[in-house]
C-alpha cells in the first residue's frame, strides 16, 4: 500500500544519504525512482545539472521543483515518457502546504518519501514540514547528536560564530553556517553571547 512518509532531523542527520540509499533499494529491484528537489538549492549543481549530494560523498542526478509546480503535473508529464514505482523528495521543508496536499494525493498510488528538516533556525515549522506533520501517513525523525551528548533539536544558524535568530528563512548553507544543537546548548549560546 503507498503512502506519504515524512524523515525528518536536523542538518547532518544524514537525511540525503538515506534518501540515495532509499533510492538505490528500489533501483536495485528493477523500479523507477523521480528523486527530486527545490531549484532554490544549487549547491550541488555541476554542468548544468542538478544532483543530491551528501556531507559523505554520495550523489545522484535529480529533476528539481520550484515554488509555482505542480506535483500532480509533474508526475503526469513524467510518467507519459515512464513508469514511476516511487517518488523521493529532498528538503522537502521548502515545498508549499498545495505541493505536499499534492503528494498526499499521488501517494494514493505511488509511495511518495519526503526528506528534511522540521524546523527552521528560529525553532518553527516551515511550511512544507507542518503540513506534511499533519497528513503524513508516517513520520520518522532521523536523529542527530548535540555536541554536549543530547539529541539536537535545533538548526542553530551561525554568522560570525554567533548563533542568530533573525533574517531569512531561507538562507542556503551547511556546516559552515548551521550547526545542530540540543534547545539547551542553543539557549546557553544566545544567552552567553
Amino acid at each position: 500500500m503507498s503512502k506519504l512518509y515524512f524523515k525528518y532531523g536536523t542538518m547532518g542527520s544524514s537525511k540525503s544519504a538515506q534518501a540515495l540509499m532509499c533510492k538505490f533499494n528500489y533501483e536495485q529491484k528493477g523500479l523507477r525512482v523521480l528523486l527530486m528537489k527545490p531549484a532554490t538549492d544549487t549547491r550541488d549543481n555541476e554542468d548544468g545539472e542538478s544532483y543530491v549530494k551528501t556531507r559523505i560523498g554520495l550523489k545522484a542526478k535529480c529533476s528539481t521543483f520550484s515554488k509555482l509546480d505542480s506535483f500532480l503535473d509533474i508526475i503526469e508529464k513524467t510518467e507519459k515518457q515512464k513508469r514511476i514505482d516511487c517518488v523521493i523528495i529532498d528538503e522537502a521543508q521548502f515545498c508549499t502546504k498545495k505541493q505536499i496536499d499534492e503528494l498526499k494525493e499521488i501517494s494514493g498510488r505511488i509511495p511518495v518519501l519526503c526528506y528534511g528538516l522540521k524546523t527552521d533556525f528560529r525553532t518553527e515549522f516551515f511550511e512544507g514540514s507542518k503540513r506534511l506533520m499533519e497528513i503524513a501517513d508516517s513520520l520518522m525523525e532521523i536523529k542527530q547528536v548535540c555536541s554536549c551528548g543530547r539529541k539536537a533539536e535545533v538548526n542553530a544558524r551561525l554568522v560570525n560564530g554567533k548563533v542568530v535568530t533573525e533574517g531569512e528563512t531561507i538562507f542556503i548553507g551547511g556546516d559552515e553556517s548551521y550547526e545542530s544543537m540540543c534547545y539547551w546548548c542553543y539557549k546557553k549560546r544566545i544567552e552567553n553571547q
